[in-house]
């Protein structure tokens, strides 16, 4: 894939090489972008902007990205790509798995974290550093954890969970993207039918 710098995005496309999206530039950045214009998508274009670049003498340089690639600009194309990673998942355990917890295919457990009993994980899953994770809780295959969070009394599938979230809620996730320190609660210990959630950093809500 091609990141090449052009005047601005074309309206047909000229050739089958995609520009990714990922960028590192220093602060002559910042005097290129006060120069460039609104495009035809009355939008400001970082291709102008490198465009830009190039004809003051700046150093641009481009790398080819080989295998695949994923646009995630939308919920569930982060789903599917994390279901991508951790297709690749190999199995390790740095934390602690009480005796009744049961850990089946691929799981990643971070240092530090407890995997308490009356609890069942179905990988591919991976969990982060420092996690409490159960009791009477299901992790079902393509979910990511991340570090800090606590989850019980609850089944979780396909879903992305970032760092310091706190989910005892007795119900069912599925299909998901939850914040950072999100605390999703409910004192009923009832598994109904799955809620699909997309919730911001530091969102409390109650199902």
């Amino acid at each position: 894939m091609e990141a090449s710098a052009g005047s601005s995005k074309p309206k047909e496309p000229i050739s089958d090489w995609a520009l990714i999206g990922v960028y590192l530039f220093n602060d002559k950045v910042f005097d290129a972008v006060k120069q460039i214009k609104p495009s035809w998508r009355g939008e400001l274009e970082i291709t102008d902007t490198i465009q830009i670049l190039l004809e003051t003498g700046a150093r641009v340089e481009v790398q080819k990205v080989q295998g695949w690639w994923k646009d995630t600009g939308k919920p569930e194309d982060l789903l599917e790509a994390n279901q991508l990673i951790l297709q690749e998942l190999q199995p390790y355990n740095h934390g602690k798995v009480e005796e009744t917890a049961s850990l089946t295919n691929n799981v990643g457990v971070g240092e530090g974290t407890v995997i308490h009993g009356r609890t069942t994980i179905r990988g591919p899953v991976i969990i982060g550093e420092h996690c409490e994770i159960g009791p009477n809780t299901y992790i079902g295959p393509y979910t990511s954890i991340g570090d800090h969070a606590t989850i019980r009394n609850t089944e979780i599938e396909n879903t992305i969970i970032m760092s310091g979230a706190l989910i005892d809620c007795g119900k069912r996730i599925t299909d998901s993207l939850i914040g950072r320190k999100v605390q999703i609660l409910n004192n009923e210990n009832r598994l109904p039918k799955g809620h699909r959630l997309i919730l911001g950093d530091q969102s409390t809500i109650t199902l």
